[in-house]
């Protein structure tokens, strides 16, 4: 769900750049010493997980499991969603470094909302849990493919039909990520259940 270079315009790279910046600031200082073994693996989980790519116009689909990042780390997923980013755009070309803020604030803000719309019902038991993992899991995406879909509009109208193909090519990674979403949550209660502890969690 990158956004390649030169496809966006200059007022939005450098709006999007500033929100970046001022949410990675934010996370690093909400992220203690506690949680950074645990950030270090989900970020590098999405960076893994959205390796593999499936172009589509001016953007791309693959996994992202931004719900579950932003469920277990709160605004310390945006670091580390920026440094999964920062390392793909440098390493494989993804996307790119001049749209690095685009695509940071296009996939880590809905990973911060999803934390506070989905969050209550994860830490409760049984079917509350279950429907707060899968709506986090596709909300995510789902938010992702709007502000995706906003930046190329706003950049030119001509780009509203590719913003609508989009969105639709964006269901089925909403209902997968959901359930991927589900099933993690669902273990991690089982084995591990102090990660979902929300009172130690990186807020």
């Amino acid at each position: 769900m990158h956004i390649s270079e030169g496809i966006v315009s200059l007022p939005i790279l450098a709006g999007c750049g500033v929100v970046a910046a001022a949410g990675t600031a934010v996370g690093l200082r909400k992220l203690d010493q506690e949680h950074i073994i645990e950030t270090a693996l989900l970020s590098s989980a999405f960076f893994v997980a959205s390796l593999i790519h499936i172009p589509i116009g001016p953007g791309s689909v693959h996994l992202v499991l931004s719900g579950l990042v932003g469920l277990l780390l709160g605004w310390a997923s945006v670091p580390a969603i920026a440094t999964a980013l920062f390392l793909q755009a440098l390493l494989f070309g993804y996307g790119g470094l001049t749209v690095l803020g685009v695509n940071i604030v296009v996939m880590a803000l809905p990973a911060v909302a999803v934390y506070y719309l989905f969050g209550p019902m994860v830490r409760g038991r049984g079917r509350f849990r279950m429907i707060g993992s899968f709506g986090a899991g596709a909300t995510a995406v789902f938010l992702s493919t709007i502000l995706m879909a906003l930046a190329l509009i706003g950049t030119d109208s001509s780009f509203l039909v590719t913003a609508k193909l989009l969105l639709l090519s964006q269901l089925p990674l909403m209902l997968i990520e959901g359930v991927i979403t589900l099933f993690v949550i669902s273990f991690l209660a089982r084995v591990q259940p102090d990660l979902l502890d929300y009172s130690t969690s990186p807020t």
